[in-house]
């Protein structure tokens, strides 16, 4: 008996316009549970490493979990999965919002799309299968537009969408997948595929409920689970601030990336802060569908040249990039910039990353015509040029790997394994730097966040010696996280017991932490093992050459020899080889 998925694979050629629906079994479901621990085992299954990613042969896979659809708090999420544009390897995403809930009614655990449709097209599904509706009036709108015209001629009420902006029409190797106007599966370029694959969205609709295993013990985990975060302090400032709390927290230790990477803080932060956004923005804090942490904050420009400008957000990896990166000074001109990206369909941390990469690459007279630091109309040109593919714009519309390589500038460039990181400098948080070394998606802050216990003072941020063992820990927690599929913000509320607890109420499952852990090792070792043939080797599982090199302007600096340690010790105790091998 199969409880909290549905246990159906709808699979949609979007060549010959046609679908059909497919038996998830309950070992698979047991063995996966849902979420990435279910994209991951398809995407190993359906996708050769090697395709080219904006080919027919690559396949884009949307998930859902067993806690979505529940009224836990942290549970409005969904997973996409397929192999990335941006890096040429796995590529995995997450959205919250209002949407997972109601694609998870569709009747489906998973959702394949393969092929690529002869003209634009949206697809409405639920669970009796899929409708083709012909988009080529929908073909080069805007996210936002394209949101609101998609819901209109469907015409049902409570339906939800998910699109992709011009950018994803472009073939832009960075950009998202937007759902309810401001929220992003962001990173490794999935909306690149889908618009390869000429789907400008996905419309969904339904009322099948998964059954759960035991609704009485779920309920009681939910009061818990509410009872525990009334008081807690990570809670309160999530509501009370948001993700821009961040940004004094980093630029107090020296992390916060300013100047291309070239600084660990910003003389202008507090103009960039959440105390700055409370105090001079118009703010009101939005929430997932069931959640109390409602860490969005619904922002509206009250003063200046975008006065009456309104988005959910800016989140913290906006703000440094651009705020950081680019040092822009003005909270206001951040969520101007954040805007544009949001309606193009662009993930803003690469934005700003190569918009910050371009004005380094012009004051290297590498090229003309370059934005400069600071200057905001010149960066939202450039990232205009970007989306349409214009110009310089087309060579950094492929992404930071490529760009830096065209233009003979791999010296200066920030990524690993063609992804630039998140705004935590690993000069001077170690962990962070295991964790964007080892990410099977390219550096990443989200697969550990890793940030946290180095930030609080759970561990050192220097300590080399047990790190590896930690971050496994925090890495396993979250794959399982994104397994049922929750929210990183409740990592401080969501135990190793309360996972089983989750998943014996909504799966029926029985397991204790060891097992979990064993599960999610299988995960992990499944990306790396479609990582590897798609000719990943243990010379990527490395840091930028700045990073070695440039210490950072106050107390920061990384080793190779320390990187190497903590890399070593990480296969050891995930039961690989020296070369980062699964050997099981």
């Amino acid at each position: 008996m199969i409880y909290g998925n549905h246990g159906k694979l709808l699979r949609i050629n979007l060549e010959e316009k046609n679908f059909g629906v497919e038996e998830i079994s309950e070992k698979t479901l047991n063995e996966t549970i849902g979420g990435k621990g279910l994209g991951t085992h398809l995407l190993l299954r359906e996708v050769h490493p090697l395709v080219d990613p904006l080919s027919p042969e690559n396949k884009i896979i949307f998930t859902t979990g067993p806690a979505c659809d529940t009224r836990i708090p942290a549970s409005s999420r969904y997973g996409v999965f397929a192999k990335s544009p941006l890096t040429g390897i796995y590529a995995e995403s997450y959205s919250g919002g209002h949407l997972a809930p109601v694609m998870k009614r569709a009747g489906f655990d998973a959702i394949i799309l393969e092929g690529i449709s002869n003209t634009p097209v949206y697809l409405h599904i639920n669970q009796d299968g899929v409708t083709f509706h012909e988009a080529g009036h929908l073909w080069g709108l805007e996210s936002y537009e394209t949101e609101n015209c998609i819901k209109k001629e469907v015409g049902i009420r409570n339906a939800q969408a998910l699109v992709i902006g011009p950018a994803g029409e472009n073939l832009v190797k960075f950009a998202c997948i937007k759902n309810n106007y401001w929220r992003s599966a962001g990173r490794t370029g999935l909306g690149a595929v889908m618009g390869s694959k000429k789907v400008k969205g996905l419309i969904f609709s339904g009322d099948a409920r998964a059954r759960l295993a035991e609704s009485a013990l779920l309920k009681e985990y939910i009061c818990s689970l509410k009872e525990k975060g009334k008081d807690n302090a990570a809670v309160k400032a999530y509501y009370n601030f948001g993700t821009p709390m961040m940004v004094s927290i980093l630029n107090e230790v020296n992390s916060f990336p300013s100047r291309y990477w070239h600084r660990g803080n910003s003389e202008n932060w507090r103009n960039l802060s959440a105390e700055y956004l409370r105090d001079n923005l118009e703010v009101r804090s939005r929430a997932c569908r069931s959640c109390y942490m409602a860490c969005g904050k619904l922002s509206r420009v009250l003063k200046g040249r975008h006065k009456g400008l309104t988005i959910e957000g800016p989140e913290y990896e906006t703000i440094y990039a651009f705020g950081g990166l680019c040092c822009i000074d003005q909270l206001e001109e951040v969520v101007y910039l954040n805007d544009l990206c949001d309606r193009l369909g662009l993930d803003t941390i690469s934005s700003g990353n190569l918009a910050a990469f371009a004005i380094e690459a012009g004051l290297d007279g590498k090229i003309k015509g370059a934005p400069a630091y600071g200057d905001v109309d010149s960066i939202a040109e450039l990232i205009k040029k970007i989306s349409a593919r214009q110009g310089l714009g087309d060579i950094l519309a492929d992404g930071i790997k490529s760009a830096s390589q065209k233009l003979g500038l791999e010296d200066i460039a920030i990524h690993v394994k063609g992804m630039e990181p998140a705004g935590y400098d690993p000069r001077v948080l170690k962990g962070m730097g295991l964790a964007y070394a080892i990410s099977d998606r390219g550096a990443c802050h989200l697969r550990t966040t890793f940030y946290k216990p180095e930030l609080s003072g759970i561990i050192s941020p220097q300590q080399i010696e047990g790190k590896a063992e930690l971050l496994i820990d925090y890495e396993d927690r979250a794959v399982l996280f994104d397994c049922l599929i929750f929210c990183r913000f409740f990592r401080d509320l969501v135990t190793w017991d309360d996972l089983s607890t989750v998943i014996a109420a909504t799966t029926g499952q029985q397991l204790n932490k060891e097992q979990l852990q064993k599960i999610a090792n299988n995960v992990v070792s499944w990306a790396r093992i479609f990582n590897l043939k798609a000719g990943i080797s243990r010379k990527d599982d490395t840091l930028p050459p700045r990073f070695f090199q440039e210490p950072l302007d106050r107390d920061g600096n990384i080793t190779r020899e320390e990187l190497d340690y903590l890399v070593n010790d990480y296969y050891r105790l995930r039961g690989w080889d020296k070369e980062g091998i699964p050997l099981q």
